[in-house]
């Protein structure tokens, strides 16, 4: 689980990522992030019912995001607002593959 303080909420910082944020896609993973002021870098997940109809489902994701993000905390480079936004398909990946994705992916925006 995020520690609080590495948690987006609020919907302004939602809006600033989505409209200032650069953004890399991979195979089931879209990632926008933009830098910030803060002491911690800070995630939001976005899982839409086009991954699956069923919150289960989609909660289940979630939680796999979060795991593979929280995995990464201690390797960042500076503070950033990061939105990680699933795509259709990622609820049949397993979680080691989910996990390569993540990393890659902050790896290509920079953030690690």
């Amino acid at each position: 689980m995020l520690p609080k303080i590495n948690r987006l909420t609020k919907k302004k910082d939602f809006d600033k990522v989505f409209t200032g944020g650069k953004g890399v896609k991979q195979d089931f993973l879209l990632v926008k992030a933009v830098k910030n002021n803060l002491p911690s870098s800070r995630f939001g997940f976005v899982v839409s019912k086009k991954v699956s109809p069923k919150a289960v489902v989609r909660n289940r994701v979630k939680r796999r995001l979060r795991d593979a993000v929280a995995g990464l905390l201690g390797e960042l480079n500076g503070s950033f607002d990061v939105i990680v936004i699933s795509l259709a398909g990622i609820e049949k990946r397993e979680f080691l593959e989910i996990q390569k994705t993540v990393s890659d992916s902050f790896r290509k925006m920079g953030i690690i």
